[in-house]
């Protein structure tokens, strides 16, 4: 498994989620499921969204005790948006913590515009990629 480094007033864990106090303000005013939330979504069992964050498909916050998955990360058909693994697997490789990923993701961008995670849904989806891959880079 992957160890998670975060900042400042988060719980390290080694299970691909980040433990805040209380939820940064990026994520706020975002709909977190749970894993058995992603599980009936998906339509697959809840060892399967297990796996999926092991393997470091999908990465979670910590509320407590409950692991919550943006909901942003799936698409309106029910199914993993098809860039999120991808980005993830991108910005951890160039060691990203898995907040740091979430504050990229989830923070405006003026150039884009607006949040990167949003642009995954749409026509700037290679746009988010190259630039992440841009920072795995640096």
């Amino acid at each position: 498994m992957v160890t998670t480094t975060v900042k400042v007033g988060t719980v390290s864990t080694n299970e691909n989620t980040t433990q805040p106090e209380s939820l940064p303000d990026y994520l706020s005013e975002e709909r977190l499921l749970t894993v058995p939330d992603v599980a009936d979504m998906l339509g697959v069992i809840v060892t399967r969204v297990m796996d999926d964050l092991s393997q470091h498909r999908l990465i979670a916050v910590q509320l407590e005790g409950v692991r919550r998955i943006p909901a942003r990360f799936f698409t309106d058909n029910d199914e993993i948006n098809k860039f999120v693994p991808g980005l993830i697997a991108l910005l951890s490789d160039g060691g990203y913590s898995d907040e740091e990923i979430l504050e990229f993701l989830f923070t405006e961008d003026e150039s884009l515009p607006g949040r990167p995670v949003d642009a995954l849904h749409g026509h700037l989806a290679r746009e988010v990629m190259r630039r992440a891959q841009a920072m795995a880079i640096i």
